[in-house]
């Protein structure tokens, strides 16, 4: 299940994402944004939980 949240960006950002849309690299915005958080969550979740996991050890 997909949950929905509220993400405000500066306009310039919006247009680039736009702009991607129209050229058909993404079918909409929201597409472009689940991607970009993808690539994020994919480079950076294994770091996050390691460091979560030495946090717990330590308590």
């Amino acid at each position: 299940m997909m949950q929905r949240i509220t993400l405000r960006l500066p306009e310039q950002q919006i247009n680039l994402l736009q702009q991607m849309v129209d050229s058909g690299e993404y079918p909409n915005v929201s597409e472009a944004v689940r991607a970009a958080v993808r690539e994020l969550v994919e480079k950076r979740a294994s770091r996050v939980l390691k460091e979560s996991d030495q946090v717990s050890f330590k308590v």
